[in-house]
């Protein structure tokens, strides 16, 4: 593979390209290392290849921080030749999965934003070695980030040495995209200074030291992306109940015209919802999210989308080709920042952003279940969701009102696990309607949820449960043998519905 100076500007870095299989050997036994790398776009691929070919012939652990969710020559080629003792914060790869859930793999869920700060602070022990992707060095050494920025900032910043992978993939045309800003820690800390969505208050480079820089790797291996599953009639039904529910916003002028920032999370009922804007007549939006998906591309192209500011450009095969085919337009209206910033509390708060995220499971009280399966089985973690919906404008859960054909209702009487209590959720949306819990108390949240959002199969099961639990009395009524055999009967017998 050609190295030109495109890539590499600074001539004495030319000395540090090795194969990834040389650049394993710095990985040491029992090291934490942090790699780029969001939801899965922008992460290292050769080197973590490399490593786990190694550990066919010695025994090696490592303890991996990430910025969120990274593709399978990461995560899941690492696990299945069992490297990975510990991760953190964010995941989504099916091998790491079962591995967390057997306890193969020990695995710490964080809020995205607080995990770069967490690690500044030293909560997780030392930084050894740092492995970023990147289109390119500059002449003073510094970083062009690829895809994605997420924590590979702080990182860098952290390690002792750094890998860095340059990615030949990823067109040299992303450099000017991101906007690198690392906030001081306390007792220094000072107010972010961003308060529009397009600006850009940092670097376009992450700030490295070239004599951190052990081992440069060129590479070609695309990111791992995912298919989007098509809008269907129960994702177009919730895009509709959104799009009336913010028109009511407006009409009682809570919102203007153009709405505030919009916050959108990643997966393909998320980007689903998102797309349904695309008809709407709604125009001049911006969003100022963690993940720039297919739609995305869609809302700019229909002119609809005025600026998008994310961490990553999570996109379809699809949605890689449509932008790399339009990058000079869509880098005039998309940056990418640190997930420090693109998912701060701070920033979601004086923006007033509009947070949109999925629900597993909301409970008739408002409570929301994003990341348990049955309450024990970790699907991917919190990751943003959290960032947002305690700080957000308006806080808007999005779910199926059931799932597996049917058989489990996504509205139960009380959640199996609690990742947002009914103190942050402001709106819940299936595709049988809104429940706005705003200035409600519990009895009436739990009626309009009952009424509004769960399947008109489930709903005199939720009804018969509310009925037993006001005979029990008390602020928030509930009939604890009632409310946890929802989730044991479908554990027994495959359907929550009663025998």
């Amino acid at each position: 593979m050609e190295v030109t100076e495109n890539r590499i500007q600074r001539s004495e870095l030319l000395e540090k390209v090795m194969p990834a299989t040389e650049a394993a050997k710095l990985v040491k036994n029992g090291m934490n290392i942090g790699t780029s790398g969001f939801t899965p776009a922008g992460y290292p691929k050769a080197v973590p290849l490399a490593l786990a070919e190694r550990a066919r012939e010695e025994q090696l652990k490592i303890n991996l921080w990430t910025g969120a969710s990274v593709g399978d020559e990461l995560d899941g080629a690492l696990t299945r030749a069992g490297v990975i003792a510990k991760r953190l914060p964010y995941q989504t790869n099916k091998s790491i999965r079962n591995a967390i859930n057997e306890r193969k793999v020990q695995y710490i869920d964080l809020n995205l934003s607080q995990t770069p700060q967490q690690a500044r602070y030293g909560f997780f022990g030392h930084l050894d070695l740092a492995i970023a992707e990147a289109v390119a060095i500059t002449p003073e050494g510094n970083l062009i980030p690829s895809t994605s920025i997420g924590n590979t900032p702080t990182f860098v910043q952290m390690a002792d040495k750094v890998i860095v992978e340059i990615n030949t993939s990823q067109p040299l045309e992303l450099e000017g995209m991101h906007d690198i800003y690392i906030p001081a820690d306390p007792p220094a800390r000072q107010p972010i200074p961003l308060t529009r969505v397009d600006e850009q208050i940092g670097t376009p480079y992450i700030p490295c030291d070239p004599g951190k820089i052990a081992a440069i790797v060129i590479t070609d291996i695309q990111d791992d992306v995912r298919p989007l599953v098509p809008i269907n009639e129960v994702s177009q039904r919730m895009a509709d109940h959104l799009i009336s529910f913010l028109h009511n916003e407006i009409k009682h002028n809570r919102l203007p015209k153009n709405l505030l920032p919009l916050q959108s999370g990643v997966g393909s009922v998320a980007n689903a919802v998102l797309a349904g804007m695309v008809n709407s007549d709604f125009n001049d939006l911006e969003l100022y999210s963690e993940v720039i998906q297919d739609s995305v591309l869609d809302l700019l192209d229909a002119g609809k989308l005025r600026f998008a500011s994310g961490t990553s450009l999570t996109l379809s095969e699809k949605g890689v080709r449509r932008f790399k085919e339009n990058i000079r337009n869509y880098r005039q209206k998309i940056i990418l920042r640190p997930q420090e910033i693109s998912n701060n509390p701070e920033i979601a708060r004086r923006l007033g952003v509009i947070a949109m995220n999925t629900a597993l499971e909301a409970d008739i009280y408002g409570n929301v279940n994003s990341t348990h399966v049955m309450g024990s089985r970790m699907i991917n973690g919190i990751g943003g969701s959290g960032d947002f919906a305690s700080s957000a404008y308006l806080t808007i859960f999005t779910t199926a009102s059931t799932a597996r054909d049917g058989a489990i209702s996504c509205v139960v009487p009380m959640v199996s696990h609690v990742d947002h209590t009914e103190h942050n959720v402001h709106v819940i949306i299936t595709e049988w309607g809104v429940a706005d819990l705003r200035n409600k108390s519990p009895l009436e949240r739990a009626r309009l949820i009952i009424d509004h959002c769960a399947h008109p199969d489930y709903r005199p099961l939720l009804q018969d449960y509310l009925d037993k639990a006001l005979r029990k009395g008390g602020h928030i009524p509930h009939y604890l043998p009632e409310a946890l055999s929802w989730h044991v009967r479908f554990q027994e017998t495959g359907s929550m519905k009663p025998v």
